[in-house]
């Protein structure tokens, strides 16, 4: 099957040498999305934990969209949070972003991310 490897427009340039997403098309399509974390487009990092959870929401937003998919298609999250005070924030920015929807999802509560200005880091797998 091929895989393509993206960076979408509407998402920050990666932080290094990785892709945001990769698309994997054959009888169906599956798209697999690097961590988001709450950096805009412009690349200035949102400020605190809520603001940083709805950008990064905001970029999977912006990813599923540049490949023709939306919340509806993701199957599988991957939810790191650097303080468990945000598990709630997380909770209810993921209620507006999802609606009903349930799809898989991991929670973890760790030390740290990559840069210590992030505060947390959301993975998804998605299908169409």
């Amino acid at each position: 099957m091929p895989v393509t490897f993206t960076n979408p427009d509407g998402v920050h340039a990666p932080g290094s040498r990785y892709s945001h997403a990769a698309l994997v098309e054959g009888p169906g399509r599956r798209l697999v999305i690097s961590g988001q974390i709450g950096v805009r487009p412009d690349g200035s990092i949102a400020s605190g934990g809520e603001a940083q959870i709805a950008q990064a929401l905001a970029n999977l937003g912006a990813i599923l969209a540049a490949h023709g998919m939306g919340p509806a298609n993701i199957v599988k999250m991957g939810v790191f949070l650097t303080d468990r005070a945000l598990i709630g924030p997380w909770r209810a920015e993921r209620e507006k972003f999802l609606g009903t929807l349930a799809p898989t999802s991991t929670l973890l509560v760790v030390a740290g991310l990559a840069d210590p200005r992030f505060v947390f880091e959301v993975e998804a797998e998605a299908v169409a």
